[in-house]
């Protein structure tokens, strides 16, 4: 799924910076995202039935035909489903509430601290994100370069 519509987060779970932040990805908690995997499964066993497939095609191993009912499917897609690993939006970029940097990827309220990374993101893109955050490096270093350079302290 290129585009899913639940919504985790990333929270503190203590004051003490050595502590792991509290990460809750909230997979399939929007009905869409779910719909869609569902939309999928079906489409995929209908392409397969197809007669240009009969020589190649073999039993289906997963869910298994005998899984067919929907929330028999979606049991098995809430059981099976894994993430690519991609997760974006931690820090969004932007102007709203919900933004914590703005467009010279410099953090509301914190002098000198900037985030360099896909979390600026707010949606994932339609692809792997290792293009897109190298270019927000890219600009990073462009807006970096273009300032004047901030004098040594002792």
């Amino acid at each position: 799924m290129l585009h899913p519509q639940s919504r985790g987060y990333i929270r503190l779970s203590s004051p003490n910076p050595l502590v792991a932040p509290l990460i809750q990805p909230n997979y399939l908690t929007d009905q869409t995202d779910l719909q869609v995997l569902l939309t999928g499964i079906k489409l995929c066993r209908q392409i397969l039935q197809a007669s240009a497939f009969q020589t190649f095609r073999g039993e289906e191993l997963f869910p298994g035909t005998q899984v067919e009912q929907l929330d028999e499917i979606a049991a098995y897609i809430r059981d099976t489903a894994d993430t690519l690993y991609h997760p974006v939006g931690t820090c969004k970029m932007g102007n709203d509430p919900m933004a914590v940097v703005n467009s010279r990827l410099q953090v509301h309220s914190i002098q000198g601290l900037r985030v360099v990374d896909a979390s600026i993101m707010p949606t994932i893109v339609g692809g792997n994100t290792n293009a897109p955050t190298i270019m927000i490096a890219e600009k990073a270093a462009d807006l970096l370069m273009a300032e004047e350079p901030t004098p040594l302290r002792n």
